[in-house]
């Protein structure tokens, strides 16, 4: 077991980044095709975050040409290069899946200030 700990320890991120519920971010995404390496951004709420420790991910959703688009991204992974925080939300709940539903101004979130 100390060794799979021990490797578990190797590979968690030193700087976490602190957002919330609710906060809109920006997530640099490292993305290969073929030998080129690029970083994408993936803007948009953050609905829901899963887990502790190693496993702990996070799911951000938008909208794209009036198509919902939801990603969920391991915080520890090494293809997460960074989450920039641009708005704070104010949020009641832990999930915001009710958001599914939502269309137009009615699926925006409050900022908090």
């Amino acid at each position: 077991m100390d060794k799979i700990q021990a490797l578990v320890n190797e590979q968690l991120k030193t700087e976490v980044p602190e957002f919330g519920i609710g906060d809109t971010v920006k997530v640099h995404n490292l993305i290969k095709e073929g030998t080129r390496e690029r970083i994408q951004i993936f803007e948009g709420t953050v609905i829901a975050k899963h887990g502790g420790g190693i496993s702990e991910t996070f799911t951000v959703r938008r909208v794209a040409y009036g198509c919902g688009v939801e990603k969920t991204f391991p915080l520890h992974s090494p293809h997460v290069a960074k989450v920039e925080v641009t708005r704070v939300g104010k949020v009641r709940r832990a999930k915001l899946y009710y958001l599914r539903d939502r269309v137009g101004k009615a699926s925006k979130v409050k900022e908090q200030i």
